[in-house]
């Protein structure tokens, strides 16, 4: 795989980064519903993906959330829900952070949508 479909993949539909991911990242926009507890308290956030893969996603989240923290993400289209850990807290952007989360059990058919194959490369414009 060549260093430049790694170096610009805001261009790209799909984003190859084997090095440290479990599966391949696709740039998917679903609308999801993050449910949990916040000190002691329900919440519920309507939000939508903005990354996802076979393991989890990255959401965009205005209820603060915490490293190891549990949430259940549900899918708005197919109405399944799934337990999750949060792994990521980004730095807040307009009220909003990015959170990276990962199912709790594997959910490879979660997001209805097949994944590239590893080896699978980004043809050159």
């Amino acid at each position: 795989m060549s260093s430049s479909i790694l170096s610009q993949p805001e261009k790209k539909s799909w984003i190859a980064d084997t090095g440290r991911r479990r599966s391949m990242r696709v740039l998917l926009s679903v609308p999801v519903t993050i449910a949990g507890k916040l000190n002691n308290q329900d919440f519920a956030e309507d939000t939508r993906t903005l990354v996802v893969n076979a393991h989890g996603a990255l959401v965009s989240l205005a209820a603060p959330a915490a490293v190891g923290q549990t949430i259940t993400i549900s899918n708005k289209f197919t109405r399944h829900a799934h337990e999750c850990r949060i792994v990521h807290v980004g730095s807040q952007q307009a009220g909003r952070s990015q959170i990276g989360i990962e199912f709790l059990k594997p959910s490879p058919s979660f997001w209805q949508i097949d994944f590239p194959p590893d080896d699978w490369v980004v043809p050159e414009n």
